[in-house]
């Protein structure tokens, strides 16, 4: 159901955008909409893990100059039926962690120098279990696709808004005049968001359940979950502030003035992740706090 639901958002996202051009500039429009967001994707589909790991400084690390984290990573990895992905360390005080990369052969996990200094052994293979998750879901595809086309559809509606005031007359290029271009202008990227972040927060809790999988204790990556809310909660991330698009990568939401589990929230509410974690270490018979 997961992965249904995820490819029915992306179909309506698709599909916002060609109406979207469409109604800015009638069959011409859906046309170039839709060789615009060929060219975008397929730049994204190449370049996306490249763009990401330099927006947030991130250096490559090995198992000479990062031992404890690239052994957890390589275990992992083995367990989960990965190739070993490239292993980064972001120097960002926000604890916080995130994948990218077009497929499992071609990905990347990052972890903030915050949460290797704030997690255990135990907790850290908890939250690049969950990374590998996504690695192996191809969910960082997903998600970039996502963006681009939110993007784009910022970019159709800030057109569609010139094109109101200053040329918004019925034609046959335009199959509802000025009341299209002003329906794309303000409800387009709404609807955009509201499919952008469905997506992010199903994502999440299907990395979740693999990711317990993958490291075997739902309990490590529980008690991670509720640390790093709060780390990320006490210490601003600058760059994520700057690049809020790129939130939904992030294993926990790195923008402030976060709202409720509701519709305009890259992430699920932390408590219902990290009860669903809960009962699942009950039905694997682990008990304890954290395992």
């Amino acid at each position: 159901m997961g992965y249904a639901r995820t490819a029915l958002l992306l179909a309506a996202m698709t599909g916002l955008f060609l109406a979207a051009g469409w109604l800015v500039g009638g069959q011409n429009g859906l046309i170039i909409a839709f060789l615009f967001a060929l060219a975008m994707n397929g730049f994204a589909y190449w370049n996306s893990d490249k763009m990401v790991l330099s927006m947030y400084g991130a250096r490559q690390v090995d198992a000479a100059t990062a031992p404890r984290l690239h052994a957890i990573v390589a275990r992992l990895a083995d367990n989960a039926g990965l190739p070993m992905p490239r292993v980064y360390i972001i120097e960002n005080a926000q604890p916080n962690a995130f994948a990218t990369g077009r497929n499992p052969d071609n990905a990347a996990v990052a972890a903030t120098t915050g949460l290797l200094n704030l997690l255990s052994e135990e907790e850290v293979a908890g939250v690049m279990a969950h990374e590998l998750a996504h690695v192996r879901n191809r969910d960082t595809l997903v998600m970039t696709i996502t963006a681009t086309i939110a993007g784009a559809i910022g970019m159709l509606a800030n057109f569609a808004m010139f094109s109101a005031m200053f040329g918004g007359r019925d034609s046959r290029d335009n199959p509802l005049g000025g009341i299209g271009a002003l329906l794309v202008a303000l409800l387009a990227p709404l609807a955009a968001a509201m499919v952008q972040f469905a997506i992010s927060r199903s994502r999440e809790y299907e990395a979740d359940r693999i990711g317990a999988e993958i490291c075997g204790r739902p309990l490590w990556l529980a008690s991670a979950l509720a640390r790093l809310s709060k780390g990320a909660d006490a210490i601003e991330n600058r760059a994520a502030e700057a690049n809020p698009a790129t939130a939904h990568l992030f294993i926990v939401n790195p923008l402030h003035g976060r709202a409720m589990d509701g519709l305009f929230t890259t992430h699920p509410r932390m408590e219902n992740r990290i009860e669903r974690l809960r009962r699942m270490a009950t039905e694997m018979g682990q008990i304890g706090p954290w395992g």
